[in-house]
């Protein structure tokens, strides 16, 4: 590597942030970028292992010290190329990846690990400031027409890769941009829409044709789509949020995370949000905003945090948070050991920028006042039972802590249960497994109907924005497969650099 003791000479650092006060009043991010003296320092930490188990830490198979050894070399263009070629959006996945990799480092067994997540972050942004990403247009073209609904992270990575291979893709968008999760999902402080905005120009620019307003299955018809294409990618996610069947659920005031999360990133990009139709309900959705309620989040995941900033930015009364389950420990136990990817706790920027966090909690009702608005909150603390192997098994209430809190807003961030069936997966008569998703292996993501194919949560139901990214790859070299008999895209097993089509 680029200097040998690089790994005992400098100690992890994280890039500066501004302070809480500051970034509270805007939805902007708020790193500031390495200094290039920074930059080279924390390049310099990766220390040339012999193994080095990153590689199959990263669920794309990013090859790490190649591209470190580059950045302290200052070879940029090098850089760039050895990270593109295993990720198509690295300024993307460098933003809000939990860095499953870094969990693996081998620094990370006794030291802080390599800060991964941020160096690629750098790469890509660098290459676009130094005009290395480039339009990739393929030399020629197939003839072959491809179909991928659905234009979160899992259908834009089998849309560019098909793209490459020379097939002509259209990509099929229900919203009014693309993008999916990471548009309407993910807050602006976290992953700015520019951001976004700048990657479709490019993919437009190499050829993919995007169509939105394009619900498919509801105003487009999937009959056409096969008619007319070769191949059809389903790469519609997860959609359908898991529930919180308790009494009071009806009333107003108890929502699903995910509408106010969109709600709030259309305010922020000063497009129409009011009265739009949601899942959660037949009834039109007013305005959802936390401005002077006491807002509280149930669930504890990645969803939860983004509430939280999202409800403090919009000047919340009061934040809490529960989770079902019990704290998480600070620190790697016997039965979380590298290089598995740890359950430990996270602090994310949202929690310090301010929120009451409590686990072990359940809550028991949803409480009303006379004009069916919610007031309270009825919860109970949980005791756990704990196996021997350090895993949560059941739970009793304590029953002396049951008590109410006030609530004006409730927010459920528990996850999501399998993509919507009621319309595309019902008109295709689609296979699904038994929880939901569709049905088709890891080995073809081919489903029941030969020339449908399907990627990312729509398949492998809810998980990482980096295995949607793998998963749209890998399934766009078994559609070019299924196409051309053969494929020279990429897969993560067998992972080639600088492919020229």
């Amino acid at each position: 590597m680029g200097k040998a003791t690089g790994f005992l000479e400098f100690t992890r650092e994280m890039p500066a942030k501004a302070s809480v006060a500051e970034r509270l009043q805007h939805y902007k991010e708020f790193e500031q970028p390495y200094t290039e003296e920074q930059l080279n320092q924390q390049a310099a930490r990766c220390m040339n292992c012999g193994v080095p188990f990153c590689h199959n830490g990263c669920p794309l198979g990013n090859i790490i010290p190649e591209f470190n050894d580059a950045v302290y070399n200052g070879n940029w263009e090098e850089a760039y190329s050895i990270l593109t070629s295993t990720n198509n959006f690295p300024e993307f996945t460098g933003r809000i990846c939990p860095a499953p990799c870094e969990s693996a480092c081998v620094l990370g067994i006794n030291q802080p690990p390599v800060v991964i997540e941020e160096i690629e972050k750098h790469i890509i942004e660098i290459a676009f400031d130094k005009n290395f990403v480039q339009p990739h247009k393929p030399n020629i073209r197939t003839g072959k027409k491809v179909a991928i609904i659905g234009s979160g992270p899992s259908g834009l990575a089998t849309a560019a890769q098909l793209n490459y291979a020379g097939h002509t893709v259209i990509v099929f968008e229900r919203d009014d941009a693309a993008g999916g999760l990471l548009r309407y999902g993910i807050p602006d402080f976290k992953l700015e829409k520019w951001v976004i905005d700048r990657r479709i120009k490019l993919m437009e620019e190499e050829g993919i044709t995007f169509k939105y307003h394009s619900n498919v299955g509801v105003n487009i018809s999937i009959n056409d789509i096969l008619r007319e294409h070769n191949a059809v990618v389903l790469a519609g996610g997860s959609t359908i949020p898991r529930d919180l069947k308790i009494k009071g659920r009806e009333l107003n005031g108890v929502h699903f995370a995910m509408p106010f999360l969109k709600q709030n990133n259309k305010r922020v990009a000063e497009k129409d949000f009011l009265l739009h139709a949601t899942i959660e309900s037949n009834i039109l959705l007013n305005e959802l905003k936390a401005t002077n309620k006491n807002v509280v989040i149930i669930g504890g995941g990645d969803t939860g945090s983004d509430c939280v900033g999202t409800a403090n930015r919009q000047g919340a009364k009061t934040i809490t948070q529960f989770e079902l389950m019990p704290k998480p420990s600070i620190e790697r136990t016997l039965f979380m050991p590298w290089p598995t990817y740890p359950m430990i706790l996270k602090t994310t920027t949202s929690h310090e920028e301010g929120v009451n966090r409590h686990w072990a909690v359940a809550t028991k009702e949803f409480i009303g006042d006379e004009k069916g608005n919610l007031k309270a909150l009825k919860i109970v603390d949980l005791e756990w039972k704990i196996t021997e192997e350090g895993k949560p098994a059941n739970f009793v209430e304590i029953a002396t802590s049951e008590r109410e809190i006030p609530c004006e807003l409730v927010l459920l961030a528990m996850g999501f249960v399998h993509p919507q069936h009621e319309g595309l997966l019902d008109e295709l008569e689609i296979d699904l497994d038994e929880r939901g998703n569709v049905k088709a292996s890891d080995k073809l993501y081919q489903t029941n109907i030969a020339k449908v194919f399907t990627a990312g949560d729509m398949r492998r139901g809810q998980s990482l924005v980096v295995w949607a990214i793998s998963e749209g790859r890998e399934c766009a070299r078994k559609v070019d497969e299924f196409l051309m008999g053969t494929s020279l895209l990429e897969s993560k097993d067998n992972s080639v650099l600088n492919v020229t089509i």
